[in-house]
C-alpha cells in the first residue's frame, strides 16, 4: 500500500519542483538582465558625462587660448604703436614675454585651467600696467617735444634777431668807420717856376717851365674820428701813369687795400677833430722838362683814399 502511494505522488512532486527551478532561473536571468541594463545605462551616462567634460574641457583651452593669443597680439600692436619708447622699459618687456612663454607650456602641457587663468590675469595686469607707463612715458614726451619745439622757434626767432642785430650792428658800424673818415677836400695841384736866384714861385702851366708841383688840401673836421698822430701820402700819377717817387723801396711805399703803394710825398700830422689845411710840395729832381699832359692827384690817411684831384700841364 505504501509503495503505490509513493509512485502515484512522485510525477507531481517532481513537475512542482521543476517549476520552481524554472522560476528561479527566470528570476536570476531577469535580475542579471536588469543589472546588465542598469551597468548599460549607468555606462552611457558616464560616457556622456565623460564626453561632456571633455567637450568642456576642450572649449575651455580654446577659449583660453584665444584669450592669450588676443593678449598677445595687443602686445604686439602696443610695441608697433610707441615705437622706440618701449626700449626705455625693456624689464617689463621681459616680464611679459616670460609669463607668455610659461602660459603656452600650461596650455600644451596641463589641463589646470585654473592656474592658466590666473596666470593670464597676471599677465593682463602686467600688460595694462605696461601700457599706463607707456602712456606716461609718451606723455611726458610729448610735453618734451611741445617743449622743444617751443624752445627751438624761439631759439630761431632769437638767432633771426641776433642775424638781423649782427646786420644792423654791421651797417652801423660801416657809417660809423665810413662817418670816421676824415676826408680832404679842395685838393689843388698847382705847378711853379722858381724864378731868380731866391727862387720865387711863380706859376706856370708850361710843362717845360715847371720846376716844383705844389698839392694843397683841407682835413675836414670830424668830431667822429679818432684825434691823435697820422700819415697823409700823396700819389702824383704822370700823363703815362707813372707815379712820381723818390724810389721803390718800402721806406717809399704804403699799405692800401691790401697793395703796397708807392707814394710821392707824405706828411705826419696831429690831428685834432677841427679842420686843418696843408700843402706839400715835390720839386723836379731833373733837368728833363715835365710831361705834358694830365696828372692825377690822389691822397691817403687811415687806410683810406680820402680825396682825389687833377692838373694839366701844356
Amino acid at each position: 500500500m505504501e509503495e503505490k502511494n509513493v509512485k502515484k505522488e512522485s510525477p507531481v512532486v517532481a513537475k512542482a519542483a521543476n517549476t520552481k527551478g524554472y522560476k528561479i532561473t527566470i528570476g536570476i536571468m531577469a535580475a542579471v538582465i536588469a543589472v546588465l541594463l542598469w551597468l548599460l545605462l549607468f555606462t552611457n551616462e558616464k560616457v556622456k558625462v565623460v564626453t561632456t567634460e571633455k567637450e568642456s574641457v576642450e572649449a575651455e583651452r580654446v577659449e583660453l587660448q584665444s584669450e592669450f593669443d588676443s593678449l598677445m597680439f595687443q602686445y604686439d600692436q602696443i610695441k608697433a604703436e610707441y615705437g622706440d619708447l618701449t626700449d626705455s622699459i625693456s624689464v617689463k618687456d621681459s616680464i611679459i614675454l616670460a609669463n607668455a612663454q610659461e602660459i603656452k607650456r600650461l596650455l600644451a602641457k596641463t589641463s589646470d585651467y585654473n592656474r592658466i587663468k590666473r596666470k593670464l590675469n597676471y599677465l593682463r595686469s602686467i600688460q595694462q600696467s605696461y601700457v599706463d607707463q607707456l602712456d606716461s612715458l609718451y606723455t611726458v614726451n610729448h610735453e618734451l617735444e611741445q617743449k622743444l619745439d617751443v624752445a627751438n622757434k624761439t631759439i630761431q626767432k632769437e638767432k633771426t634777431r641776433a642775424q638781423t642785430l649782427s646786420k644792423e650792428k654791421e651797417e652801423l658800424s660801416q657809417k660809423v668807420e665810413a662817418g670816421s673818415v676824415i676826408r680832404a677836400y679842395n685838393v689843388k695841384g698847382t705847378a711853379y717856376h722858381l724864378k731868380g736866384t731866391k727862387r720865387r714861385e711863380v706859376e706856370t702851366m708850361k710843362a717845360r717851365r715847371v720846376d716844383r708841383i705844389k698839392i694843397c688840401f683841407t682835413l675836414a673836421e670830424n668830431p667822429v674820428a679818432e684825434p691823435g698822430k697820422r700819415t697823409v701820402y700823396l700819389r702824383i700819377a704822370r700823363p703815362d701813369g707813372q707815379i712820381i717817387r723818390r724810389g721803390d723801396g718800402d721806406e717809399y711805399s704804403f699799405m692800401y687795400d691790401g697793395k703796397k703803394l708807392q707814394f710821392t710825398m707824405k706828411k705826419e700830422i696831429d690831428y685834432t677833430n677841427k679842420m686843418m689845411s696843408m700843402c706839400l710840395k715835390w720839386d723836379k729832381r731833373s733837368d728833363d722838362p715835365a710831361m705834358k699832359g694830365t696828372y692825377d692827384v690822389s691822397v691817403f690817411m687811415d687806410g683810406e683814399k680820402i680825396g682825389s684831384s687833377s692838373f694839366v700841364l701844356e
